[in-house]
């Protein structure tokens, strides 16, 4: 709950920035200035790329709290019994001795959303933040394919 809530402010945020810059680029258009003017366009285009990713983080959100209920209601979701450090974050020796068993799962079924999501996972608790998202990303596009 605590990190919808800040994804919520943090979205509320990034809108009323998109606005206010949004505004200022209206603004420089309409000065007739041709400098004006390419900052204005350049003002235009950053929040329309602004919108875009946050639409895209939010869907991307969205989908995998989707496919943790799902697996939550299978029972297949890993157990977290990692240690921990104060911060929450688990002990990265202690993740990556887990690993393997997650890498071997994907090796055994490549075209199992789950074992990709749990890979995902896993990933993320080694700290690997890119690999995790694309595991995770592969494990959307293959419960997606499966559906």
């Amino acid at each position: 709950m605590k990190g919808r809530i800040a994804v919520i402010v943090m979205a509320a945020l990034l809108v009323f920035y998109l606005v206010l810059v949004g505004w200022r680029a209206v603004l420089f258009v309409q000065s007739g200035d041709p400098v004006g003017i390419l900052i204005g366009v350049a003002l235009i285009v950053l929040p329309l790329i602004g919108a875009w990713a946050l639409v895209r983080e939010i869907n991307f959100g969205v989908r995998c709290e989707r496919l943790v209920k799902q697996l939550d209601a299978e029972g297949a979701l890993p157990v977290n019994d990692l240690p921990t450090r104060p911060s929450g974050r688990p002990y990265r020796e202690a993740a990556d001795a887990q690993f393997p068993q997650y890498q071997e799962a994907v090796d055994a079924a490549p075209k199992d959303w789950r074992a990709w999501f749990r890979l995902g996972l896993a990933y993320d608790a080694s700290g690997d933040r890119r690999r995790a998202r694309s595991a995770l990303r592969t494990a959307m596009s293959l419960e997606k394919s499966a559906a």
